[in-house]
């Protein structure tokens, strides 16, 4: 059931052809790397050495669940890694409002979602109600009919699409018999698996304990309550230390709130050195370019088409979470930054919302997004919304959006008129073959905002180091090389400006 398109999906670290013609057009610089610098990994031959992309992904691959292998083996020699089992699932889905398809979409979409987290999908079905039941999220029948399902089908697991509340996490469970799971922590549960950096891997922490905290349970001993100490021999324990004692549970709610106000300290600091690096590129008036999009719309893919940053492409859902800084140039010459952010799903947890909120904050405060768009999807314009429902989250609808069909080299020519249509400038492009990637470089020049000074200054050629400052920060119109300087042409941030008024013949 997973329909996650091997089409328009660069490998990592590898380009297609055409690599010459467009870094003549766009140029690659150092840049700022949230998770660590993208230079080649070791070995001589730079075409050859694997880059950090490849590395991560060999590194997730390695040890990968595998089918029909279980842990209890009699002879381990028999395979390579000690892998788990493959859990055996049965997802089902409440279809509210929309067409049969939108229905079936749904479920396709969870099934990724599943076979991404190492889960084997071994049924889906879908019922049709008006709301989800507050007992069970299914009716009463549909509740024995999945029970049914789960012991024919033999699957330890039952993947609900949507949210559930504690109650019905409980009562269905109670009649299917195995573990139930939701979308919600299906999703942190991908998250949990795929964050590298210590910023990714506290914030899924703490959006997990957002989640687990109202679902807390007690069984048993765990609602009784801590006894005092023995001394006087009552059951109290003692002067100070009579009372009903506090439940185990409610221990457990302590901890949890101590440990997520713990995680929201240590990103709080963690903000503090992205905003630092944020205020140095504000300083030197650098465009900023947030790439976002659906999951798996190839925004990876495009970052390294772009700027051969090198980061892991992987044919999955939420494939990378941890942000990529890079620094390009446009063909006239001005600097840019490129931020590949994590990926938007539909009804995207509010508690990743919260917990990445600082690293969403790179496309709110970014000065153009490039929204990229599954192209081979069978519904782009649902996904379209989804992603603007997580901008109106954040606070970016007011940021400049240039829409980027990916994958256009196995899209549907009907979509994309439509498409066309209903986003007059939209760039197709496909990252995997480089088609249409001239196009998107001279949209996103035209779209980036201009320099605010425009200078014309003679510069001494002792000066020559304002001269190279012009050409770093700056945009050239025009520079001649004469007996008394260097004449330039040329827009430059508003610093820089001011270096260069002593030379300044005359402003426009």
């Amino acid at each position: 059931m997973n329909t996650a398109d091997h089409h328009g999906t660069a490998q990592p670290g590898r380009e297609a052809g055409g690599e010459d013609g467009f870094r003549e057009a766009i140029t690659a610089t150092d840049g700022i790397d949230t998770t660590g610098p993208a230079a080649d990994q070791g070995g001589d031959d730079p075409t050859t050495s694997p880059d950090r992309g490849e590395m991560e992904l060999a590194e997730r691959h390695a040890l990968r669940r595998v089918q029909g292998l279980s842990t209890e083996l009699t002879d381990v020699t028999e395979v390579e890694y000690r892998k788990l089992r493959l859990e055996r699932v049965v997802l089902i889905g409440v279809w509210t409002n929309g067409t049969q398809a939108d229905a079936d979409n749904s479920l396709t979409e969870l099934a990724a979602l599943a076979e991404t987290a190492g889960a084997l999908v071994l049924e889906g079905l879908t019922q049709r109600r008006s709301k989800p039941d507050p007992a069970t999220y299914v009716g009463k029948g549909k509740a024995a009919e999945l029970s049914e399902i789960v012991m024919a089908t033999g699957a330890d697991t039952v993947i609900c699409d949507g949210e559930l509340t504690p109650g019905q996490l409980r009562q269905l469970e109670d009649v299917v018999k195995v573990k139930v799971v939701d979308r919600t922590a299906l999703i942190l549960d991908i998250f949990a698996q795929h964050a590298r950096s210590s910023e990714g891997k506290a914030q899924v922490e703490l959006a997990q304990l957002s989640y687990l905290l109202p679902r807390l349970r007690g069984w048993g001993d765990s609602l009784s309550r801590q006894a005092g100490g023995s001394g006087g021999g009552g059951a109290g324990g003692g002067v100070g230390l009579r009372g009903p004692g506090e439940t185990k549970i409610e221990t457990d709610r302590r901890r949890i709130n101590d440990k997520m106000a713990k995680l929201r300290r240590q990103l709080a600091h963690m903000r503090t050195a992205r905003d630092v690096k944020r205020d140095v590129r504000r300083t030197r008036a650098v465009p900023s370019v947030a790439i976002a999009g659906y999951t798996n719309a190839g925004k990876s893919s495009l970052l390294n088409r772009l700027t051969g940053a090198g980061v892991l492409v992987e044919n999955a859902l939420f494939a990378t979470l941890d942000p990529t800084v890079r620094q390009a140039r446009t063909p006239d010459g001005r600097a840019f930054t490129l931020s590949d952010t994590v990926g938007f799903v539909r009804h995207l947890p509010h508690q990743l919302v919260e917990a990445f909120r600082s690293t969403l904050e790179e496309v709110a405060d970014s000065d153009l997004i490039l929204h990229v768009v599954d192209g081979s999807h069978p519904d782009p314009e649902s996904q379209i919304r989804a992603v603007h429902e997580v901008f109106a989250d954040i606070e970016a609808t007011d940021v400049p959006e240039l829409v980027v069909v990916n994958k256009v080299d196995a899209a549907d020519p009907d979509l994309l008129k439509v498409l066309r249509t209903r986003y007059p400038d939209v760039v197709e492009v496909s990252a995997r073959t480089g088609e249409g990637v001239a196009d998107l470089v001279a949209a996103l020049a035209g779209a980036l905002p201009e320099l605010a000074h425009e200078v014309h200054a003679l510069v001494p050629y002792s000066r020559g180091d304002l001269v190279a400052k012009v050409h770093e920060e700056g945009r050239i119109l025009s520079e001649e090389h004469t007996g008394d300087g260097t004449a330039i042409h040329a827009f430059v941030p508003e610093l820089l400006a001011s270096r260069l008024e002593e030379y300044v013949l005359s402003t426009a």
